[in-house]
């Protein structure tokens, strides 16, 4: 580890789960020309950040994405009241708070649910997945988060997506906090519908958050409710695929931003990201556990790109933030039922090995002072 005692750096370390620390590149999109979104070059621009957002999803020819402006959850409310039908049900496999999520947002548009209340950071137990959907056969769909980011735990889509199909039902997952760093292929998961974020893993800028499935599920949309106005995927869909246009004014600096990322993305590769974010947590956890501090969930559950760790014995969360904020790091609280006791670290975005050196040092220094 560097010496605690080296000047602050000139940066600020984002360790929370996105917004997160974007390329130079990224940023300098931002500053993209003034644009009317009703001209030939937004068009042109939009048609590429949907091309190149599906092939990031592990899209085919078969799939296409829509493109909100608005954040993850936007994208994961638009699906599930979107893609449901009237009549239809969600099964929620809730092992988090995301999980609990899905559950709201489907309450909120009057869709039937059965929640699959598993606990906080407990893996899900396909065969209770299983039993579930075989229990009640109106539940026309399952609601799956794929990284739950209130504990770090990375649930098996592949499996569980598998499970679903087998019963004959369509799973709708929430990929905001995982697409761009896990290991996910919508062609070859066999996820049906999949809400993302640019920013988070995919290392945009906030503001925009996209629905990935099949042209063929988006067409069958035409026959679907329409619970909401500005979320209503059917509205989005044929503007941008047919008109070519957004259906509503758009954060038009954040796709310059969101495509300048994604072609950083294409060309590090899927499999290399994924290499780049687990060797920074692995980095971050041995050194968490070296100075004696407890990881939430057991390896073979936790994500590439969040660590879930206990605080410091006799330090409030509030005192370390304030400590580490100093040093030029940002932590994030732990939710709910967790918050008493744990905390987050995200080694999303561009982050570097000395970044996490850097960090670790500074949280040794501010446990030494506090002992």
């Amino acid at each position: 580890m560097t010496d605690a005692t080296q000047p602050r750096p000139d940066r600020v370390v984002l360790m929370n789960p996105g917004p997160v620390m974007t390329d130079d590149r990224v940023r300098t999109a931002l500053s993209g020309p003034d644009l009317c979104h009703r001209e030939p070059e937004f068009s042109e621009l939009l048609t590429r950040v949907r091309h190149k957002t599906t092939l990031a999803v592990g899209g085919d020819e078969r799939h296409t994405s829509v493109i909100l402006t608005g954040s993850g959850t936007s994208a994961v409310e638009a699906a599930i009241s979107s893609a449901v039908p009237d009549g239809g049900g969600l099964l929620v496999v809730d092992n988090g708070h995301y999980g609990e999520r899905f559950q709201h947002i489907a309450a909120a548009h009057g869709i039937r649910t059965h929640r699959l209340g598993l606990g906080w950071a407990t893996p899900v137990d396909p065969a209770a997945v299983a039993a579930a959907l075989a229990a009640d056969p109106g539940l026309t769909h399952m609601g799956l988060v794929h990284h739950e980011t209130s504990s770090g735990m990375l649930n098996d889509v592949s499996a569980l997506t598998r499970i679903a199909h087998e019963h004959g039902r369509t799973v709708i997952l929430d990929a905001v906090s995982s697409v761009g760093a896990e290991r996910l292929s919508l062609a070859e998961d066999g996820v049906d519908w999949l809400a993302g974020s640019a920013n988070k893993c995919l290392e945009g800028a906030p503001g925009l958050a996209f629905v990935s499935t099949s042209r063929t599920a988006f067409e069958g949309l035409a026959a679907a409710p329409r619970r909401g106005y500005y979320l209503d995927l059917h509205r989005h869909y044929t503007a941008q695929e047919k008109a070519v246009a957004p259906a509503f004014t758009p954060g038009i600096p954040a796709y310059y931003a969101f495509e300048a990322a994604l072609d950083l993305a294409l060309a590090e590769g899927s499999v290399a990201r994924h290499a780049r974010y687990t060797a920074l947590a692995l980095q971050l956890r041995a050194g968490l556990e070296e100075i004696g501090l407890e990881l939430l969930l057991q390896p073979a559950h936790r994500a590439a790109s969040l660590t879930a760790v206990s605080l410091p014995e006799g330090m409030a969360f509030g005192e370390l933030h304030r400590g580490l904020r100093a040093e030029g790091f940002v932590i994030y609280s732990a939710q709910e039922q967790l918050a008493q006791d744990w905390f987050r670290l995200s080694t999303m975005g561009r982050m570097t090995a000395e970044d996490v050196d850097r960090f670790l040092a500074a949280l040794s220094g501010l446990m030494r002072d506090g002992a």
